[in-house]
């Protein structure tokens, strides 16, 4: 068996790549991992799901799973992934999963895990349950029988909750503003709206009328053509488009132009440091943040921790050192004070915070970062590691960072979630980041090809 883990939880084509077998094996293992191990109460489990109709399919294989592990199961619905996380720690349950392919297509789903509190897992933990999938852990054990079976249970107001948490969590009310929300016809259509309106924002919802296909489909945080649209043609202040689980978020400015994750994180941490919760005046991103973001905060006094790609790393990051505020470029930004994941409904609020405490646009607040020119090419391949470790690709690579010297840099990061590998440059300008990226990319196509 490969890796089933990428760099967030187990995704694949529903039915297909991610069957309901693998999805109860998957439960069944996480069970035992993740469940106290004095046993002296049922292991209690919460799980939710995006509104993709293969989530129907595969809720109930996590539940049948989970179940014949004995554990008692708190079925919360359609919700973001950042408020199964939420309520896993607010009902002190063993674990949470979600059901959820974040941004990819409609076809695609995913399992994502929570330890105990609402923390993703590290990385031995997803080897443990993935050693326990391959030892066949659905009929290597002594099943519970009778009263032994875990009991299902729905929780109606969970989206109730999580709502008044985010509001609660707001620094200064939103009265003034106006946004379009784009919801991906996703997790975030019934709870994004009513926050931002709970907040004080007048509120403009597009793709918020989810029918388990349409999901990400032209809309959402992958395609925000039509909230550019929707800002100008209503006058809004800005716009925010979610993805399919609401964990991020991309802004638009009143003029339509794009504000991504590194200039959302500056934008907070100078918020943040003007309040005095910046812990240690210090941000945590990933080494996908561009340069200009670095510049930026170390001119305004700001220190920047960089780490791997996917954030879980971040927040492994900011709990280790006890930091508030880190996030990715793709608008995953997390508030460990207010989340134990990335929000982007919190995000939303904080970012809109900060317009109105300010009265300032988000176009002039996003300003504080000049990104340098940045070219990001999606290779297809056959295999990710042979794609991005073969000898010819790797020359290539040496032989740009010489050539960008201290004006760019290079990475190379296969995809955790799919069969690709990203070929991201920076430069001082975009003619040469895009040809650099281009011979580069090619190699790799090159190295392997897709069937």
């Amino acid at each position: 068996m490969g890796r089933l883990f990428g760099t967030d939880g187990v995704r694949g084509r529903a039915n297909a790549d991610l069957t309901p077998e693998l999805a109860l094996a998957l439960a069944v293992a996480a069970a035992h991992t993740l469940a106290e191990t004095d046993r002296s109460h049922p292991p209690l489990a919460v799980v939710g799901r995006d509104t993709r109709a293969s989530g129907e399919m595969l809720e109930a294989a996590v539940v049948a799973g989970l179940t014949s592990a004995g554990a008692n199961v708190v079925r919360v619905g359609v919700l973001p992934t950042p408020a199964v996380a939420f309520l896993t720690a607010e009902t002190k349950a063993d674990l949470g999963v979600v059901l959820s392919a974040s941004h990819n297509p409609m076809p695609d789903n995913g399992i994502k895990l929570f330890a105990a509190g609402g923390h993703k897992l590290p990385d031995e933990i997803e080897m443990q349950i993935e050693a326990a999938v391959e030892a066949n852990a659905t009929t290597a054990w002594d099943r519970p029988t009778g009263a032994g079976v875990g009991r299902v249970h729905d929780l109606l107001d969970g989206a109730d909750h999580y709502v008044q948490h985010l509001v609660g969590a707001v620094p200064h009310r939103l009265d003034g503003i106006k946004v379009v929300v784009d919801c991906a016809n996703g997790a975030a259509a019934e709870v994004a709206p009513v926050a931002y309106r709970e907040a004080g924002a007048e509120v403009v919802a597009i793709h918020a009328e989810p029918n388990g296909l349409n999901i990400n489909d032209d809309c959402g945080s992958n395609h925000i053509e039509a909230l550019r649209e929707a800002v100008v043609e209503h006058g809004a202040h800005l716009g925010i488009a979610h993805d399919g689980d609401a964990d991020r978020i991309v802004a638009v400015s009143a003029d339509g132009d794009e504000v991504d994750g590194d200039q959302v994180m500056a934008i907070l941490a100078l918020a943040m440091r003007d309040a005095g919760t910046l812990t240690q005046d210090t941000l945590v991103a990933t080494v996908m943040s561009n340069l200009g973001l670095r510049l930026a905060m170390s001119a305004q006094g700001i220190r920047l921790i960089e780490t791997k790609v996917g954030d879980r790393y971040v927040l492994e990051e900011l709990r280790a050192s006890g930091l508030a505020l880190g996030g990715e470029q793709s608008g995953h930004i997390v508030m460990p004070a207010h989340a134990t994941t990335g929000d982007g409904v919190l995000t939303g609020l904080h970012l809109m915070a900060r317009m109105a405490a300010t009265g300032k646009s988000l176009a002039e607040l996003a300003s504080v970062v000049t990104k340098l020119p940045q070219v990001l090419i999606n290779v297809p391949v056959g295999d990710r590691t042979v794609g991005a470790a073969a000898p010819a690709v790797r020359a290539e690579v040496e032989r740009a960072e010489a050539e960008l010297g201290e004006t760019g840099r290079v990475l190379l990061r296969p995809s955790g979630t799919e069969l690709l590998v990203r070929v991201m440059v920076e430069a001082a300008t975009e003619a040469t980041a895009r040809s650099v990226a281009e011979r580069i990319a090619e190699l790799v196509r090159t190295a392997s090809p897709v069937a």
